[in-house]
C-alpha cells in the first residue's frame, strides 16, 4: 500500500484579549471543512489551530481585571477552546504561545537570526497602536488614526531589535512569481505586490522594552520577543522545528504547510514577514496562503462598543454547531464579506435545512417505510426522468469536487444544496404517493424510492466536511456508510425510522429568547466590568428623569421582559421594555417613580421599540429598582 499523501493545514492562532465572535470563529470553520475533505479523500491531514498570549494588549487586559496576564490568557485560551469545540472542528493540535517548547524553540529562531545578522538592534520612534501592537509612519495612518484598526494611535519611541525585510524583498518576489497560487485570492496578492512590496519593504521591529508580557530575548533581558516572530513561528514550532537541526519526525514529515486559513486583515503578516522570517532560517516556504473575507453583521464589522457581537458557542447551543457550521460555509463568498443576523440566520436555518434537506431526507425514508416496510433495492422500474436524476446528481459531485479544490466554499456547499433541491422536484414529478396507489406501480414506485436514497447517501458523503453531524445521522437512517460517489454504488437499503433532522424554528420565539439572553448578558457584564474614569461632562451628556409607570403588561414570548409606560414629563407616554419581570410583577410597578436614561438610543426588543431604560441595582443576584416615589415625573436626576 501505497503512503498517504500529507496535508498540513493551520489557522491563524486567536489573540486572547477576549472571547472570540463568530468572525472569529468563521476562520477554524473553514479549515475543519477543508481538513476533513481531505481527510475523506485519503491524505494524512495534521490540522493545527491555537492561541497567541502575549503583549502589551494582554498585559493591560490582565492588569484591568486585577490577574496576572498567565492567569487572564489560560481563562482566554479555555474560551477559544471551548468555542473551538462546540463547532465540532477536529483539529490535531492546539498549540498556545505560552507552552514551554514554543518559548524556547522561538528564542532559539530569535537568537538565530541575530547571529546570521538578520536582527539588528536600534531605536524605533513613530506611532504606535495598542490593540494591534503596530508602529507606522504618520503618512501610514488615516484620518491621524490606526489603519488596521481606526483606533487611535500613541506617540511611542523605544529601543528595538530589528529583522532586515528588504535585505530578502527580491527572494521574497522571485517566490511569488515562482508560485502563483501561493497567494489567494488573487486580489490579495495584489494589494501585497502594490501596497507593501513595490514602495519598498522597511526593517521590522522584532522585540519591546516597554513592556514585559512577551518571550525574554535571551541575550538581552531588557526586551521581549515581539508577536511577528512569536505568534507566526507557532506553524513550526508546534509541528517540533529546532533551530539547531535536532527537529522532529513530524515536522519532517508535514513542513512546509500546505496551506495557511488567516483573515485578509493578517495576510501581509502571512505573506511577507512569515516567508521572510523562514527566508532568514533557510527553510521551506508554505505552499499556499488563503485570505478569506470577513464575518459582518448586516453592514459593520463586530464590535462590543456597537453592541451587535454574536457568539458560535451561544448559537450552537441554541440551533446545533452543524446549523453554524452550515450558515457561515454557505454565506461567506470567496472573495467579499459575508453577514449574518439572528433573523438571516433563522431564515436560512428554515429555508435550506429543515425543508429542503431535512424534509427530503425525512419524507423519503418514511415512504420507504410505509410502502416497502423499509427495504428498497435497486429492481424497480426506470424511466427517463431517472437519468435525468443521475445525471443532475454526477454534475453537482463534479461541481462540488472542483470548488472544494479551490477552497470556495460557499460555491461547494451551493452544490450540495443544489442536489437536495432537485431530488425534492423529483418528488413532486414522480408522485410516490399516487403510484403507491396501484400495485401495477410498485415497481415504478420502489424506482423512485432507491433512486432518493441514493442522492441521500451521495448528499451525506458531500455534506460531511461541513456538516459531519448530519452525515454520520443520514448514514445511520439509510443504514450504509459506503462512500463511493457514483449512482448505483448500493444495490438494496433497509432504512431505520424517519425523523427529522433539523426542526423547524419559531422565529419569533427564538427572536425573543435571544434578546432576552442578550439583555441579561449585558446587565452581568455591567456589573462586572471595571470603567474607566470620566468627566463630569461625560455624565452631563446622559439625561436622567424621574418618570411615573401608568401602566405595565408582559411582552409575549418574552419571559424576563416587562413593558413599561412611563410619564417623564413631556407630555408624550414613553414605552420602556426592561428585563426586571422575574423580580416584578405588574402590579408592583403602576404608580412607581422609576429613574429613566431619557437620552438612550431607541432599541427593539422582542418587538417592542424601548426608548430608554429605568436604573435598577444588582444585589445578591436579584434586580432592585431605584423608587423615587413623591418626585414630580419630568424632574432631571443631577
Amino acid at each position: 500500500m501505497s503512503e498517504k499523501k500529507k496535508f498540513y493545514i493551520t489557522t491563524a492562532i486567536a489573540y486572547t484579549s477576549r472571547k472570540p465572535h463568530i468572525g472569529n470563529a468563521y476562520d477554524v470553520v473553514l479549515a475543519d471543512m477543508i481538513a476533513r475533505y481531505k481527510r475523506q479523500n485519503g491524505f494524512d491531514v495534521f490540522f493545527m489551530t491555537g492561541s497567541d498570549e502575549h503583549g502589551q494588549k494582554i498585559e493591560e487586559c490582565a492588569k484591568n481585571e486585577g490577574v496576572t496576564p498567565k492567569e487572564y490568557v489560560d481563562k482566554i485560551s479555555g474560551e477559544i477552546k471551548y468555542v473551538w469545540n462546540s463547532l465540532n472542528t477536529s483539529y490535531d493540535k492546539f498549540i498556545r504561545t505560552t507552552d514551554a517548547d514554543h518559548e524556547k524553540a522561538v528564542q532559539h529562531i530569535f537568537k538565530k537570526l541575530y547571529d546570521k545578522g538578520d536582527i539588528y538592534k536600534g531605536a524605533y520612534e513613530g506611532k504606535y497602536c495598542v490593540p494591534c501592537e503596530s508602529f507606522f509612519t504618520a503618512s501610514q495612518l488615516v484620518d491621524g488614526k490606526c489603519p488596521d484598526c481606526g483606533r487611535d494611535v500613541i506617540d511611542a519611541k523605544e529601543e528595538a531589535y530589528f529583522l532586515r525585510l528588504s535585505k530578502y524583498q527580491d527572494a521574497l518576489v522571485k517566490y511569488y512569481k515562482d508560485n502563483p497560487d501561493f497567494i489567494k485570492p488573487e486580489s490579495r496578492k495584489n494589494e501585497m505586490i502594490n501596497n507593501f512590496i513595490k514602495p519598498g519593504l522597511a526593517d521590522l521591529c522584532v522585540s519591546r522594552s516597554s513592556f514585559k508580557w512577551g518571550i525574554p530575548v535571551t541575550f538581552d533581558k531588557d526586551h521581549v520577543i515581539y508577536v511577528w516572530i512569536d505568534a507566526l513561528s507557532n506553524y513550526i514550532t508546534g509541528i517540533g522545528y529546532d533551530t539547531d537541526g535536532n527537529t522532529g519526525e513530524s515536522y519532517k514529515k508535514y513542513w512546509p504547510a500546505d496551506l495557511h486559513v488567516i483573515g485578509k486583515d493578517i495576510v501581509r503578516f502571512h505573506t511577507i514577514y512569515w516567508p521572510i522570517i523562514l527566508l532568514a532560517l533557510g527553510e521551506p516556504l508554505p505552499k499556499q496562503v488563503l485570505g478569506h473575507p470577513w464575518v459582518l453583521v448586516g453592514e459593520d464589522k463586530m464590535s462590543k462598543s456597537k453592541g451587535n457581537v454574536i457568539y458560535a458557542d451561544e448559537l450552537a447551543e441554541m440551533f446545533g454547531a452543524d446549523a453554524v457550521r452550515y450558515y457561515l460555509l454557505s454565506e461567506i463568498p470567496f472573495t467579499q464579506d459575508g453577514t449574518i443576523t439572528y433573523e438571516s440566520f433563522i431564515g436560512k436555518y428554515n429555508t435550506d435545512l429543515a425543508n429542503t434537506l431535512g424534509n427530503l431526507v425525512n419524507r423519503s425514508i418514511a415512504m420507504a417505510g410505509k410502502y416497502f416496510d423499509g427495504t428498497v433495492d435497486s429492481l424497480g422500474k426506470s424511466d427517463a426522468l431517472d437519468n435525468e436524476l443521475k445525471a443532475f446528481t454526477a454534475d453537482a459531485v463534479k461541481k462540488y469536487t472542483e470548488n472544494m479544490e479551490l477552497y470556495h466554499n460557499a460555491d461547494a456547499v451551493a452544490a450540495i444544496m443544489s442536489l437536495a433541491k432537485r431530488s425534492n422536484k423529483y418528488i413532486d414529478e414522480t408522485a410516490p404517493w399516487l403510484l403507491a396507489k396501484s400495485e401495477d406501480d410498485k415497481d415504478r414506485l420502489k424506482a423512485v424510492l432507491y433512486n432518493l436514497l441514493e442522492c441521500i447517501r451521495i448528499l451525506g458523503i458531500l455534506i460531511y466536511p461541513a456538516m459531519p453531524e448530519c452525515s454520520d445521522k443520514i448514514k445511520a437512517l439509510i443504514g450504509t456508510d459506503e462512500d463511493a460517489l457514483t449512482f448505483g454504488a448500493v444495490n438494496s437499503y433497509t432504512v431505520g425510522e424517519a425523523k427529522p433532522l433539523f426542526a423547524r424554528i419559531d422565529a419569533e420565539k427564538a427572536l425573543a429568547e435571544i434578546a432576552e439572553k442578550k439583555e441579561v448578558a449585558e446587565l452581568k457584564t455591567e456589573n462586572t466590568v471595571k470603567l474607566d474614569q470620566i468627566s463630569i461632562d461625560d455624565f452631563a451628556k446622559i439625561e436622567l428623569r424621574a418618570a411615573k409607570v401608568t401602566s405595565c403588561e408582559p411582552i409575549p414570548k418574552a419571559k424576563k421582559l416587562l413593558k413599561l409606560t412611563l410619564d417623564d414629563g413631556s407630555g408624550t407616554p414613553r414605552i420602556v421594555a426592561s428585563g426586571i419581570a422575574k423580580f416584578y410583577t405588574p402590579d408592583e410597578l403602576i404608580g412607581k417613580t422609576v429613574i429613566v436614561v431619557a437620552n438612550l438610543k431607541p432599541a427593539t426588543l422582542c418587538g417592542v421599540e424601548s426608548n430608554g431604560m429605568i436604573l435598577a441595582a444588582d444585589a445578591d443576584d436579584k434586580i432592585k429598582v431605584v423608587f423615587l416615589d413623591g418626585v414630580t415625573p419630568g424632574s432631571k436626576i443631577r
